[in-house]
């Protein structure tokens, strides 16, 4: 009997895979990619056309043996990695190590059902090497940039930094709103809203909309005195009113920039943990008697397509569940954006046949909420407009025109099952019927209120807005988003407040130093041009060697003369009224590492160091256990804690305790603060992992009764 060997890069996928695969067939998994260029050198030789060499990644020297095992045996290999430039990368070098090009063959599939895998098995594809030549040049411009200027930065500010192609540039989006969000200067206005009843006791408000038939601009409090005062004593008659239909089309089903932005909205979800769980939703999620089901079509694409078979199945499902009037006459058909690869759909559930509802109890909290975003997303995708009846009613006053706007939902189409979420800034107002009313009717004025406003700065970039902001500028592409914003936040080039991402310090330093002396590749266009040629090269319409070429010449003079003109921040020595803890000398504002902080004056003499948000730093009455020299109490990146006074000679350190033994029973630790890498406190014993106690309010402080499950909820 014949072996079929198919490799996958997730183990997940393979246990979802091999339900579906006959005798004689056998999956196995790489693990994710198997080379890379290698991590302690440059890798690329610039003489020989940017060859690159690749190495074994460490650890994956095991998985190659196995699957070297298994492919010898095998009659036909099957690649069946991600339908991607990293899949399509994968596959090849895969195919480069086992050495076996007449057994290997291409399979590519979409999602992970057995209708999608079969058919992916019996007409397999070559690798296309467009796409393998395009993530390489990918791979080979991050790394020369990575390489050539994170060097520089560890000489002029701190060893540690490190720079990168696209996520500078997206540091440098961030960068430009901060510096709108300081330097707006805010206008003042005012507006004058009437509380109204008509004759049948109806009461509702309006606007001042116009004066002298012009529109009502008022700029000063002063002004808006005068007017309501002249108002007091007029009529308020019922002029034009004006009724028409408003439509709101159906939302386009997701794509990966969407569905990252939405989650983000509507459930809170970093992008890193949306394509995470979006992830396991794609590779199969265990469903009873079902076995592993992949539940979501691939969760990385541009493109809004959706294949006819499976758009005709959503409009009968429609048609059964809301009625004849909830789909359209002809399927919705959003058009593709710029660029977008249409061989790849939508992201959509991969069956109709399960509801979120019916298999909410095989998956977990945040696998739930994210399909069930999906789900309803895509349903909604495909059904009607939901239909508004808009009133405008004019009332006359004196000189003066105010209008009151009423909206009354007349059919709800796509919103019986999906609304959209918005940003803050993005909310509308609540929008209600208007009373009956006619054309010369005489109003009861109620209430004149005049209200002042400011004119806000823009709002700092939540992750969503800064995602849509990448998707718009092209930096970077859909599948990379994620992996942007989770690598700025781990350099801690910014912080997140209240799901708002803030340069900090260092950020701020680093990126103007990098637009100072790399304005070329700091620049958005150009970055978004590079991302253009990646996909030309993917079409087989540029060469990739020229490309590279053509951006590493100017590149290289510019890191020269980075290396001799970029401003030493390790030389700055800034006086401070700080007083050494050991040895009494001032001390002197630094960078390093994690931006500023002070340093003993009279280093190496005294080579006492510590953070500059510290300010005083409290001595606690602790002795170190290993020198007998004083602990300090520190703030730490997850919590405060104990440090001796003389590191780095001493760099004995020690949980901060705060006097509560551990509640577990026949535990003897004690219970310590710390904090997670988002910065918020929770206690635990310092017998971990010994001991799993784990709380979010301190020891001792009650909660009441009735938040404690509540509280207990949000943990």
């Amino acid at each position: 009997m014949k072996k079929f060997l198919i490799i996958v890069e997730s183990p997940a996928k393979t246990k979802t895979i091999t339900k579906f695969l006959g005798k004689g067939y056998v999956a196995k998994s790489s693990y994710g990619h198997v080379r890379d260029l290698p991590k302690k050198e440059m890798g690329i030789d610039f003489e020989k056309n940017f060859k690159p060499t690749y190495k074994i990644i460490p650890n994956k020297s095991k998985v190659i043996r196995e699957l070297k095992k298994e492919a010898k045996d095998a009659d036909t290999i099957f690649l069946a990695t991600d339908p991607d430039r990293e899949g399509e990368a994968i596959s090849w070098h895969l195919a480069e190590m086992l050495k076996m090009p007449s057994k290997i063959k291409r399979a590519i599939f979409y999602e992970i059902t057995k209708e999608k895998v079969l058919d992916a098995i019996a007409h397999p594809q070559a690798i296309d090497t467009n796409k393998v030549l395009a993530q390489q040049a990918r791979r080979i411009l991050d790394r020369m940039v990575g390489y050539k200027i994170s060097p520089i930065l560890w000489k002029k500010i701190g060893r540690g930094l490190s720079a990168g192609r696209v996520q500078s540039v997206a540091m440098r989006l961030i960068l430009e709103r901060e510096k709108k969000i300081k330097g707006f200067i805010s206008d003042e206005s005012w507006t004058i809203q009437a509380l109204l009843k008509t004759q049948k006791d109806a009461e509702f408000e309006a606007r001042l909309f116009k004066i002298n038939e012009k529109k009502a601009e008022i700029k000063k409090e002063a002004d808006a005195a005068k007017i309501v005062s002249e108002l007091k004593g007029c009529d308020f008659i019922v002029g034009d009113i004006e009724k028409k239909e408003q439509k709101r089309n159906a939302p386009a089903p997701f794509t990966t920039s969407l569905l990252q932005q939405e989650s983000a909205r509507k459930l809170g979800f970093t992008a890193y943990r949306t394509m995470r769980v979006a992830q396991q939703l794609y590779e199969g999620m265990e469903l009873g008697d079902e076995g592993s089901i992949g539940l979501i079509t691939y969760m990385r694409t541009d493109s809004f397509r959706i294949n006819s078979d499976f758009q005709n199945e959503a409009r009968t499902y429609i048609k059964d569940k809301f009625g004849a009037n909830f789909i359209p006459e002809k399927p919705n058909y959003f058009p593709p954006r710029k660029g977008a690869q249409e061989a790849h759909e939508a992201i959509r559930p991969t069956s109709l046949k399960r509801p979120p509802e019916v298999i909410k109890e095989h998956l977990n909290p945040e696998q739930w909420k994210l399909y069930d975003l999906i789900w309803r997303r895509f349903l909604a995708s495909q059904m009607t407009p939901a239909i508004f009846d808009e009133t405008l009613v004019f009332i006359s006053a004196g000189s003066c025109t105010f209008r009151a706007r009423g909206q009354v939902a007349r059919f709800s189409g796509f919103m019986a099952v999906y609304e959209e979420g918005r940003e803050d800034e993005e909310k509308e107002g609540k929008k209600e019927g208007l009373p009956l009313l006619n054309t010369g009717e005489k109003l009861l004025l109620l209430k004149l209120t005049p209200e002042q406003h400011f004119t806000k700065p823009p709002a700092p970039y939540s992750e969503a807005m800064l995602v849509k902001a990448l998707e718009e500028e092209g930096i970077g592409r859909p599948s990379t988003y994620a992996t942007i914003i989770h690598t700025i936040e781990e350099r801690e080039y910014v912080k997140r407040v209240k799901r708002k991402l803030y340069p900090t310090e260092l950020g701020l330093t680093v990126t103007e130093l990098l637009i100072d002396n790399f304005p070329k590749v700091m620049d958005i266009k150009f970055t978004a041009n590079l991302e253009n040629q990646l996909d030309t090269i993917e079409e087989g319409k540029e060469d990739w060697v020229e490309m590279l070429r053509d951006f590493y010449t100017p590149f290289i003079e510019a890191v020269k003369k980075a290396e001799k003109e970029m401003k030493d921040l390790k030389k700055e020595r800034v006086e401070t009224d700080v007083k050494c803890l050991r040895c009494g000398e001032p001390m002197v504002m630094r960078w390093g590492r994690h931006g500023k902080f002070l340093a003993c004056s009279v280093y190496p003499k005294c080579r006492y160091t510590q953070a500059l948000e510290e300010g005083e730093v409290e001595q606690s009455e602790l002795k170190c256990k290993e020198c007998g020299g004083t602990l300090l109490v520190k703030n730490g990146r997850f919590g405060r804690f104990l440090a001796c006074i003389r590191y780095p000679e001493c760099k004995f350190t020690q949980p901060m305790e705060i006097g509560v033994k551990c509640p577990k029973e026949n535990c003897e630790g004690e219970v310590i603060e710390r904090r997670t890498k988002r910065g918020r406190a929770f206690f635990g014993c310092n017998k971990f992992p010994k001991c799993d106690f784990f709380s979010w309010q301190k020891p001792g402080a009650e909660l009441p009764e009735k938040n404690v499950e509540k509280n207990v909820e949000k943990g």
